[in-house]
């Protein structure tokens, strides 16, 4: 299996564990959004909570040029270093939420 599959298959796994967690309230439902054609990926919360609409990106990923772009982090424990624990090289993975200019800090790639 070459690179780029392992990585779909990364975070295919690591969206669908996310979406696996109970969330606020059993009015919430996690979905996963998989384009395997186009490689973006994204775990979505829609529903209700008490009388408030709840619709939100918790996640997105997109696979580009062989790196792993993650361009929404909504999680308290950063999929980055979930994927660093699954043999994703640092090098592979862009923080794209964060400015082009401050990336070189952050350990990961730049682009």
């Amino acid at each position: 299996m070459g690179k780029v599959e392992d990585y779909r298959d990364y975070i295919q796994s690591l969206l669908s564990e996310y979406a696996s967690y109970k969330s606020l309230s059993d009015d919430i439902e996690a979905q996963t959004i998989f384009d395997t054609d186009r490689d973006h990926y994204q775990l979505v919360d829609v529903g209700w909570h008490d009388n408030h609409r709840v619709y939100g990106c918790v996640l997105h990923l997109d696979i580009k040029d062989g790196k792993i772009w993650i361009q929404h982090d909504g999680t308290e424990i950063g999929i980055a270093e979930r994927l660093v624990e699954l043999g994703v090289p640092k090098q592979d993975i862009v923080l794209a939420f964060q400015a082009p200019y401050k990336r070189q800090y952050t350990g990961f790639a730049v682009s």
